[in-house]
Parts: structure tokens; sequence; C-alpha cells
């Protein structure tokens, strides 16, 4: 599915992603999806554990910017508080890339062991009425495992967006892995997504977006625990205009190894106002649960960029 972690550039952090750079990014992820997943599996959940650890006591700009994410999330929380949520967060992140990794050589029998869906019947039922359904959910545990377990679970392909990445390689892989795992992937540049999308939907097709940071500094304002912060306006406008079934989702590891996840209740279409105000609406009730869910287990968010609007540089960068 569409996410928005490692590769990705947090612009109010002033990094880079060409030339050099860019070549080591794509050098590394290449190995990781050519090593890791050859490694024996206590091996590499070990290998993974000591690298988030690493990563956590160097106390960098992604780790910090985890916490202050975090510290808005759970506010009654002291330093020593937060500095376990954050070891616990890139754990935790750090566990989706293993499991991302080795993805790609998982038996369907192991895909659908390793996921627990809670409510999945509201989106069979959905699919069931030929409507189209859209899934929405934030970064919270592992979403593209989740991706997996639809098309080999409920046998359902989907359709999915992707930011493009810098270097323009390391984009391709991602597209070409969740390609292997059966999903269609769009290029989230280009204008030309969206009309597919709900070309999909009116088909009654599933598409699946990660909804919880706007990436076009296009998208509708929401509060979210208690500050502004901008999610993208693609799932409450491709719900009025294709008539598809909006449905939050959010996901949690739970100390075993089986990520979960909960199909919410549909957001429904507001009945009057206009097309912004309906769109406004339905946004910040998709806000509201995803909250909730990140609430539930903030750990599992994996939220390692700027997404508050008070938290963005004076000279205006978008998050």
């Amino acid at each position: 599915m569409s996410d928005g972690g490692a590769g990705k550039r947090d612009r109010g952090a002033g990094d880079g992603g060409s030339g050099l750079k860019g070549r080591l990014t794509d050098g590394l992820y290449g190995l990781g999806w050519g090593a890791v997943k050859t490694l024996p599996e206590p091996a590499a959940k070990a290998l993974f554990r000591t690298l988030a650890d690493q990563v956590w006591k160097r106390r960098g700009k992604s780790v910090l910017r985890l916490e202050s994410n975090l510290a808005r999330v759970v506010p009654e929380a002291d330093a020593a508080r937060l500095a376990e949520l954050s070891k616990a967060g890139m754990r935790s992140y750090m566990r989706y890339w293993m499991e991302s990794f080795r993805l790609p050589t998982w038996s369907p029998e192991r895909i659908r062991a390793s996921m627990e869906v809670l409510d999945v019947h509201r989106l069979t039922e959905g699919l069931d009425t030929g409507r189209g359904v859209v899934l929405a959910l934030p970064h919270l545990g592992n979403w593209d495992l989740a991706g997996a377990w639809v098309t080999t679970g409920l046998k359902v392909p989907f359709t999915t967006v992707a930011e493009r990445l810098e270097p323009e390689s390391l984009y391709d892989r991602f597209v070409a892995y969740r390609q292997g795992l059966g999903m269609e992937v769009l290029p989230h540049s280009g204008g030309a997504a969206f009309g597919t999308l709900a070309r999909r939907l009116r088909s009654g097709g599933l598409v699946c977006l990660v909804a919880d940071r706007d990436l076009s500094a296009s998208g509708v304002e929401v509060e979210f625990f208690g500050d502004t912060a901008r999610m993208p306006a693609g799932p409450a406008l491709l719900a009025q205009q294709t008539g598809a079934l909006l449905l939050p989702v959010t996901l949690w590891y739970d100390g075993t190894s089986v990520c979960r996840a909960r199909v919410h209740p549909a957001v429904p279409v507001p009945e009057s106002g206009t097309r912004a105000e309906k769109t406004s609406s339905m946004t910040q009730a998709l806000a509201d649960v995803f909250a909730a869910g990140i609430a539930e287990h903030p750990e599992d968010w994996h939220m390692l960029q700027r997404l508050w609007l008070s938290d963005l540089e004076p000279r205006g960068e978008t998050p």
C-alpha cells in the first residue's frame, strides 16, 4: 500500500535524495531485499531489533521527530515514558521493514497466519454489494502485510498509490515489490491516479490508501490530538464521486508474531453541504478513528516525519 516511511523525504528536515546519497540509499534497500529474506528468521529478528536499538540510541532527527509526535499522542507521558515509547516505536518500525523484506518469500499460508483482521465482514459485505470500497488507514503496524493478506487471504486484488521516491530506481523497487504481492500501484504524482482509482471503484473494485499524512499540501485540515494537521482529501472525494464505501482500518502488533487489524464502521457521506464541507467532515471522521487507534497502540505508529502544521518550519515547507 501507499506508505510514508523510509525513502520519503521529511521536507522540514531538509533531507536530500539525489546523486551519491540516492544511489547509496537504493543500494542499501536492494541489499535488504536481497539479503534479509535469506536469513534464518530468528537471526533476522535479532538483527533488526539490534538495528532499532542502535538507531534509537543515536537520537537522530527521525527518532527525535517520532518522540515529538508521540508526546502529542500521550501528553501525560514524562521524559522516561516518551523514551520508552520511542524505543518501542523504533523496534516496531524495524519489525515492519524486516517483515516487508521477507514478505515476498512467505507462502500464502504464512501470510494468512500472520494477520488477524477483526470485523472483516464490513469489507467483504461492502464488496458484495458491487459498489466499491475504499480502505483508509494510518501508518500503524504493517500495512504491506495487511495488503498481502487481502490479496492472498481474501483473494481480492486492489489498487493503491505510492509516492514517487528519490532516486527513481528506489521507487521502481517499491512498485515491483508491491506488484509482486498482487497490488496495482499507481504513482502519486501526475494527477492521473484519482481518475484510475475512481474507475476501479465504479467497477466494484477495492482501493487501499494510507491516509494520515498529506503529501501535496492540498489536503484537508483536521483536528488531531489537539492540534491542526493536514490529511489527504482523496478517500472522502472518491467515496463521494463514486458511491464507494469508505472504511477506516487500524492495525497493531500484539506482542506475538501476528499483526492485528480492525475494519471500522463506514464513514457516511453527509446528506447536506458543499463538496468541500462534506470532504472536511468525512476526513475529520477518519482522523478521529485513526487517533483512537493510535492512542491505543502509540508504539506502532510509524510517523517519523512532521505532521502537525505548527511543527512546520517558518519558511512554509509542507509536511
